[in-house]
C-alpha cells in the first residue's frame, strides 16, 4: 500500500500543473509572511447574469441553437477556470515580457478607446460637414485618365531614392515608360472611376489622384504594392454627392476616422503620464 502511494505521489510531482500550483501557493504564502495584504476582491470571482447571457449568445452564434442547462454550466465552469488561471498567471508574473500577451492587452486597450464610437449616431450636419471635407471621394461619376510608374517598396529607402531619381529623369525629358519596375498593374488607365482605381491599386489611391496636379508628374504616392509616380492626364468631375445617396459610406468613414482620433488622444493622455527614457546604441 505504501509503495503504491509513493508511486502515485511520485507521478503527481512530475506533473507541470502541480509545479505551477505549488509555485503559486509559495508566492501567496511568501506575500502573507511579508505582511503584504491580499486584496479580497482578487480572491472573489463573480459570474453575473450579463456574463451568462453573453456566453449563451456566443453559443447561439456558433451552434445556431440555444444551449442546454448542462452546456450553460459547462461554459460557466470554463469561464471560472479562465479567470482563475489568468489571475494566478498575473500574480506569478507569467505575463511579464511576453510579446503576444502584451499585444493582446494593447489591442484591448485600443478597443476600449474606440468602442464608444459604435454607439454614437452622427447627425446629418456632422456627415454633411464630412462630405464637404472630402467631396471628390463621394462624387458620383468622377473619372481619371492617368499614368503611373511603380517602385517596389521592399526596401523603403531604396524605393524612395529610385522614385526621386526617376522624377529628375522625367524633368530631363526621359521616356516615362522606360522608368520604374515591372509589375502586373496597368501603367495607364483611362476614364477609370474611384472604385476601379482603388480595386486595382488599393484603398486611397483614387484620393491621391484627386489631389494630384493635372498634366504633370507627382509623387511618389503609396499604394498597397509600393510607391508610384503619377500623372493625371485628364479628370472628369462627378456630380456633387447627396448625403442620402452616400450616407452609409460617409458614416463608415466618419466612424473609422473618429475612432482612430479618439484612440490616438486616449493614448496620448496615458503617454503623458509616463517619463520615457530611450538609450540608443
Amino acid at each position: 500500500m505504501r509503495t503504491r502511494l509513493s508511486a502515485m505521489l511520485s507521478g503527481w510531482l512530475r506533473e507541470p500543473l502541480v509545479h505551477f500550483l505549488i509555485a503559486g501557493a509559495a508566492v501567496f504564502a511568501f506575500a502573507g509572511w511579508r505582511g503584504t495584504a491580499v486584496d479580497p476582491a482578487s480572491r472573489t470571482i463573480i459570474i453575473a447574469v450579463d456574463d451568462v447571457q453573453r456566453m449563451a449568445e456566443r453559443f447561439v452564434q456558433t451552434w445556431q441553437r440555444q444551449p442546454t442547462a448542462d452546456e450553460i454550466d459547462a461554459m460557466i465552469r470554463d469561464e471560472i477556470k479562465d479567470e482563475v488561471y489568468a489571475r494566478e498567471a498575473t500574480r506569478l508574473g507569467l505575463a511579464d515580457g511576453d510579446a503576444i500577451i502584451r499585444r493582446r492587452l494593447r489591442g484591448k486597450m485600443e478597443f476600449l478607446a474606440r468602442a464608444e464610437v459604435d454607439a454614437v449616431m452622427p447627425t446629418d450636419t456632422t456627415l454633411t460637414a464630412w462630405i464637404a471635407k472630402n467631396p471628390a471621394r463621394y462624387a458620383d461619376g468622377a473619372r481619371h485618365d492617368f499614368d503611373q510608374i511603380f517602385f517596389v517598396a521592399t526596401d523603403p529607402a531604396r524605393a524612395q531614392a529610385a522614385a526621386v531619381a526617376a522624377r529628375a529623369a522625367l524633368d530631363r525629358g526621359a521616356d516615362w515608360q522606360t522608368l520604374g519596375e515591372a509589375i502586373s498593374l496597368p501603367r495607364t488607365m483611362a476614364a477609370a472611376d474611384d472604385g476601379a482605381i482603388d480595386a486595382t491599386f488599393g484603398a486611397g489611391f483614387a484620393a491621391a489622384l484627386a489631389k494630384a496636379p493635372l498634366g504633370r508628374w507627382a509623387g511618389p504616392v503609396t499604394s498597397g504594392f509600393g510607391l508610384h509616380l503619377i500623372r493625371v492626364r485628364a479628370r472628369t468631375a462627378g456630380k456633387p454627392p447627396v448625403l442620402a445617396d452616400v450616407r452609409q459610406r460617409v458614416e463608415n468613414d466618419w466612424r473609422a476616422a473618429t475612432a482612430a482620433d479618439r484612440e490616438a488622444r486616449a493614448y496620448q493622455l496615458l503617454l503623458d503620464a509616463y517619463r520615457i527614457k530611450i538609450d540608443k546604441p
